[in-house]
């Protein structure tokens, strides 16, 4: 597996190294400091035999956002990822309608960037915890929604949590949350003040209410619900 990494933060670069290696032995990387080191990468006779791109919202050489929009018609079959220190629900929106897989806010811990990775690398999007408390304004399935007049304009009703309470209870749609943001069992217990085994039953009467079979699945089917 070969994942791209382009950050201007040699720290970062390493530290995005050094838990991704977590994937698996045979995961190896390739860098990019800058524009020019980025497009090379992107231009290279193997890229698209890459499995992942993340990629900094803001490094030298680029403008605004042209440089995802290169590495995505580049690269159309690899997922992309964008790492970014700013954490805005609009930009997230824009750029996930765009075509990027996932964004992960710089301040997120190592752990939930992992779990994005595995999530989008398993096919999902992932979305950050704070957008699905925001209604869908104006993207649907990476489509506007003046593209789509004969959607209704979302309202309140269309939350994610009033989509979820249809079929999950409070507990387990808090459950559900911070499973969102790659938080294993025994701290979802400590966040929640329940036991381990308390989780457990959650995660199995959540799985059977999605329809799923797995934590990832049931992330995915979530955000599917909320029409992101």
């Amino acid at each position: 597996m070969r994942i791209l990494i382009a950050d201007d933060h040699r720290l970062i670069v390493e530290g995005v190294k050094l838990k991704l290696a977590e994937l698996g032995p045979d995961t190896n990387f390739v860098t990019a400091m800058d524009m020019a080191e980025l497009r090379e990468a992107i231009h290279a006779p193997d890229a698209a035999s890459m499995s992942l791109a993340l990629v900094d919202l803001a490094m030298p050489g680029v403008h605004g956002s042209e440089h995802l929009t290169e590495v995505i018609e580049q690269l159309p079959e690899v997922p992309v990822i964008v790492l970014s220190g700013v954490e805005d629900p609009t930009l997230m929106k824009t750029l996930l309608a765009m075509g990027v897989q996932g964004f992960i806010p710089k301040a997120y811990s190592p752990d939930v960037m992992l779990s994005a990775v595995r999530l989008v690398l398993s096919g999902g999007v992932y979305v950050p915890p704070l957008m699905l408390q925001e209604r869908v304004d104006g993207v649907a399935n990476g489509a506007t929604m003046a593209a789509q007049p004969a959607t209704p304009a979302p309202t309140p009703a269309d939350s994610l949590e009033e989509r979820l309470r249809k079929l999950l209870t409070e507990r387990q749609i808090d459950v559900l949350r911070l499973l969102s943001q790659g938080k294993p069992n025994k701290l979802i217990a400590r966040d929640l003040g329940i036991s381990e085994g308390t989780v457990k039953i959650h995660l199995a009467a959540i799985f059977r209410a999605l329809n799923v079979r797995n934590r990832v699945e049931a992330v995915v089917a979530s955000r599917r619900i909320s029409g992101l």
